[in-house]
């Protein structure tokens, strides 16, 4: 193996081990961190100093073109994997969203970028490119953000990428018009109709093929029992398909799609996603550090100030069109905002463009290296961004739900108040009912509110932990408190609360761990035992029935077990 690749593989994987803990725990995200390693050890950074100090050529990346392919890959692979959990049916169910949604999101969003290249002076035909393959959104960056999140089958997730799987799709008309710059007129009508029939094969190709090759492929490696014969077959259908795809002039990351939800009805996804978790994360770190590799110091800094002013003015645009475009399609407020926020970043493609753009001599390369940078920006900013859009979709989740707040309860006497209805505290409710036991609840979820109000229970929208929720919902009247909230913190201040101003009040909470029960036995709650040691009891209790013990026996064992642990708890073990 070359030597060059081999010492930048040993610096990638140094500083990914040193560097991105780091930026995890200021919170700032993996996805930042790899664009920094890029942007100070690719040859822009530190490595530009290689040829005055030799020792610097060891703890820097030499090339960005050597490594770029494997970035390349892991796209490939997160799409693949990202297309095993959908489905054509539920593809399907996401039309309006992916033709709809998508299709005004790239229109709305491309003309004001063109027009705003067009005031910078760019020529009118150029500013059209620049400005729809600006349009285009972060395949990479928002889908690993939806899954670090285990947010990508949440509505907002769903609409997010079905915006992206349409971005997908304009790939080729965006690289047909790069080609048909500077080209003459009696070529251009065989180009386009080239090109759109080169991708409409591939894509039925890989259809047709999916259909009657790919999954009885997989089938017939899974009855060898071998699953590095299942991995082999998995590469070879990942990187054809990609490849497929990648020829046609479409996204290869789109064709590794197609693939994923192909074999995503099969029996062996579940098995296939777990094989190549490791190696889809290890590659996209790659793709980041290209992705920051590519930043230019010379060339970005003697015009940092318009940069910033073009990376600040992009976004803007991005996020107000976006936002047009989805309520447009009636996407309620919340999920608009935050899906506008969360596509505002431009795409690795524009990466593409710049460059075929740079390599014919249409763009200057000092303006190739500035919309370089404008893109890298933009998608450093995104884990940001992201966060900050989840802040906002959830005030405005809560903002529309004013009508499920708590109302004051003056009618119930002697009833139970249930903090957080997630699974724990709904099995409560439903015992409560079955005993004709009057109840309220409250949860800070306002769809799992509204699910349950249109099913008739008494579920309020609001913060257990604030004595004020508390009051409305009758405290001062209830006879118990039942606290089965995820979050500790909140179920420390709502038994806090129940216990200092209605002390006689029965108080049963939910704990997370020992630490939790610890915490919540000194706030006055007892017989709390943590969940995980609650489950390990009842499973300990299936076992010992299994294997013949009386039932007094095993209840004896049982509650001898749960003693000790409470013991354990209130010594502070």
């Amino acid at each position: 193996m070359n030597e060059a690749l081999l010492k930048d593989a040993f610096v990638y994987l140094i500083a990914t081990g040193v560097l991105v803990p780091l930026f995890y725990r200021a919170r700032i995200g993996a996805v930042v961190g790899f664009i920094a390693i890029g942007a100070a050890l690719g040859p822009h950074g530190l490595g530009s100093f290689a040829g005055d100090w030799p020792l610097v050529r060891f703890v820097t990346i030499s090339s960005a073109e050597r490594v770029a392919p494997f970035g390349e890959l892991g796209v490939v692979f997160l799409l693949f994997l990202l297309g095993l959990e959908f489905s054509a049916r539920r593809l399907w169910a996401l039309r309006r969203e992916v033709f709809g949604v998508g299709w005004l999101q790239v229109l709305f969003c491309g003309v004001p970028l063109a027009l705003l290249a067009v005031l910078l002076g760019f020529p009118a035909g150029l500013a059209l490119v620049l400005g729809f393959a600006l349009a285009l959104s972060s395949t990479a960056v928002v889908t690993q953000l939806l899954i670090s999140e285990h947010r990508a089958l949440a509505p907002v997730g769903q609409l997010v990428i079905a915006v992206l799987l349409f971005q997908d799709l304009m790939v080729v008309p965006i690289l047909l018009a790069t080609e048909l710059i500077g080209t003459p007129d009696a070529s251009v009508l065989n180009l386009v109709l080239g090109a759109l029939a080169k991708a409409a094969g591939a894509v039925a190709a890989i259809l047709v093929a999916g259909r009657y090759l790919l999954a009885p492929l997989v089938a017939a490696a899974a009855n060898t029992g071998s699953r590095e014969l299942i991995m082999a077959i998995t590469l070879v259908v990942v990187v054809g398909t990609a490849t497929m795809t990648h020829a046609a002039g479409l996204s290869g990351a789109l064709g590794a799609f197609l693939a994923g939800m192909l074999l995503s009805e099969t029996a062996y996804r579940h098995q296939i996603e777990v094989d190549l978790e490791p190696f889809k994360g290890l590659l996209i770190g790659v793709f980041f550090v290209t992705v920051g590799m590519s930043v230019e110091f010379a060339t970005v800094l003697p015009r940092l100030g318009l940069i910033l002013l073009a990376t600040v003015a992009i976004l803007a645009v991005k996020v107000a069109f976006t936002y047009l475009a989805t309520r447009v399609m009636a996407v309620d407020r919340p999920a608009a905002a935050e899906a506008s926020i969360l596509l505002a970043q431009t795409g690795e493609f524009a990466f593409v463009v710049l460059g075929l753009l740079a390599a014919k001599g249409t763009l200057s390369s000092s303006d190739a290296g500035a919309i370089v940078a404008v893109v890298g920006l933009t998608l450093a900013a995104t884990p940001l961004l992201a966060r900050f859009g989840y802040g906002l979709g959830a005030r405005l989740e809560r903002e529309a739900h004013e009508e499920l707040k708590a109302v004051a309860v003056t009618e119930q006497k002697g009833h139970v108040v249930i903090g957080g209805f997630g699974r724990v505290g709904r099995i409560v409710a439903e015992t409560l009912e079955r005993e004709n036991v009057p109840f309220v609840a409250v949860d800070k979820d306002p769809r799992r509110v509204a699910v349950e109000r249109a099913a008739g229970r008494p579920v309020f929208f609001g913060d257990a932990g604030r004595l004020e929720i508390l009051e409305r919902l009758g405290g001062e009247s209830a006879s118990a408190f039942v606290v089965t909230l995820d979050s500790p913190q909140e179920a420390e201040a709502m038994v806090r609360a129940a216990r200092t101003h209605w002390p006689r009040a029965v108080v049963v909470a939910r704990a997370k761990d020992a630490g939790h029960a610890r915490r919540l036995w000194t706030l006055g709650v007892r017989g709390v035992i943590p969940e995980a040691v609650e489950a390990s009891l009842q499973l300990t209790s299936q076992l010992l029935q299994e294997l013949g013990l009386p039932d007094e026996v095993v209840a004896r064992r049982v509650e001898e077990a749960r003693d000790s642990c409470r013991r354990r708890i209130e010594a502070g073990d």
